[in-house]
């Protein structure tokens, strides 16, 4: 998109603005991991920086598992302004027993929308030491439950949690979908 899409416009504020005040319904501690944690001060949350620098999503989860006080830590992409709060406390409630949760969208894991066990902290450590960035691979090490498509049609019909912009194209579309949810 040319910019950085966290602060994109949709409907008046910034698409991190909508994940934030979204997680938010759950009452959850709220946590943003970025390279630049001075440009999110606004929004008043703790901001970290990546412990173990450039080992993309992986590492952004690595280090959000590093700062989460907590058995298990939800992670979401800050380019999903559609989230559900009811379809994250799903995931939530599905966590204990559990090292992952993720949700299945068509046959593609969304590991941006998911719940993660502080277990995996250090099995998530190793991949990253050994080059493996792919969270995808951490599925075949752990206790998965995937969530599959038809439970969450049950909270969220039309899967809007799982739209994300990446595109002016993808902007339109999530702007659209916001615009229906409100009629």
């Amino acid at each position: 998109m040319g910019t950085n899409k966290s602060f994109v416009q949709l409907d008046g504020k910034p698409i991190i603005q909508h994940v934030i005040e979204r997680v938010q319904a759950l009452q959850l501690l709220t946590i943003l991991i970025t390279n630049t944690p001075e440009a999110y001060a606004t929004f008043q949350l703790p901001a970290y920086t990546d412990v173990l620098p450039g080992n993309g999503s992986l590492g952004g989860i690595y280090t959000a598992l590093s700062y989460s006080t907590t058995p298990y830590t939800l992670c979401v992409g800050c380019d999903m302004p559609l989230l559900q709060p009811d379809l994250l406390q799903y995931l939530i409630d599905k966590a204990p027993g559990h090292d992952i949760v993720v949700p299945v969208v068509g046959t593609r894991p969304e590991n941006l929308c998911a719940v993660y066990s502080q277990n995996m902290s250090p099995i998530m450590r190793q991949q990253i030491e050994q080059g493996q960035l792919k969270i995808g691979l951490l599925h075949e090490k752990v206790r998965v439950a995937k969530i599959q498509e038809t439970a969450l049609k049950a909270i969220d019909p039309a899967l809007h949690s799982f739209m994300n912009v990446n595109t002016p194209d993808d902007l339109a579309k999530v702007q659209q979908a916001l615009h229906d949810t409100l009629t």
